[in-house]
């Protein structure tokens, strides 16, 4: 495991970004449960690639997920519910990740649906140049459906309840302090347990982020990574 500032570790990330060789955009997910710094580092990452001249495509699971209706049949607190029923896998994979994919033809779109207003979302298709990154950020990211996706996988790991003061804080604007630790307890801590047994994350990502302390995070580097370039990654045995 590696200490390091927070410079040091975009740095890193990027440096694992440009190893990656392929003939198509590489895709990177950032995983990691709620509230443990995705987005955050997901954005930082973007900047610095896009300071080493790489065209920067930045998306987000939040984007791809099913009409409200369609996200709670199991019940608005259910952990089973947000693992299985809240993404739209399926116009991810087609309108986002083939695409961008060794067999795709890179044009994609970013983004489906806007959950925040529970309503479709048509962004005109772009093309991506072939050497391209999509920086792509959420939970659930190296689940069976998905895992195959990525050239690189980053894996963002924060003590789970290290999560729910970060969310309290986050959120204390918009919601009452009693209502996000209810949904952070029933829902997403125990949908994050439910992936972590049947997905290990940490054991297929290529680099895991410990983010406890955002200033001095440490990082763990799969040994596929300590000799690039790299190609496509296989994906996890059954």
């Amino acid at each position: 495991m590696v200490h390091g500032t927070r410079g040091e570790l975009i740095e890193r990330l990027a440096e694992a970004v440009g190893s990656v060789v392929v003939a198509h955009p590489t895709r990177v997910a950032v995983d990691g449960p709620p509230a443990a710094g995705k987005t955050t580092l997901a954005d930082e990452l973007a900047v610095a690639l896009r300071e080493r001249g790489r065209d920067v495509i930045r998306a987000t699971i939040d984007d791809f997920v099913h009409p409200r209706a369609q996200r709670y049949p199991r019940g608005e607190y259910s952990a089973e519910g947000c693992y299985y029923d809240t993404h739209d896998y399926d116009a991810l994979n087609r309108v986002l990740l083939d695409p961008l994919g060794p067999r795709g033809d890179r044009r994609f779109q970013h983004a489906i649906y806007d959950h925040a207003a529970d309503a479709v979302l048509s962004p005109p298709i772009t093309t991506a140049p072939a050497a391209a990154v999509l920086v792509f950020d959420g939970v659930f990211l190296l689940r069976p459906e998905l895992i195959d996706r990525w050239e690189l996988r980053i894996f963002v790991s924060t003590a789970l309840e290290r999560t729910v003061d970060r969310a309290v804080r986050r959120e204390r604007l918009v919601s009452p302090r009693a209502a996000v630790e209810r949904r952070w307890r029933e829902r997403y801590i125990p949908s994050q347990q439910l992936y972590f047994a049947a997905a290990r994350p940490a054991e297929h990502a290529d680099i895991v982020v410990h983010n406890d302390d955002p200033e001095l995070p440490a990082w763990e580097i799969a040994r596929r990574l300590t000799s690039p370039p790299i190609g496509p990654l296989d994906p996890p045995p059954p």
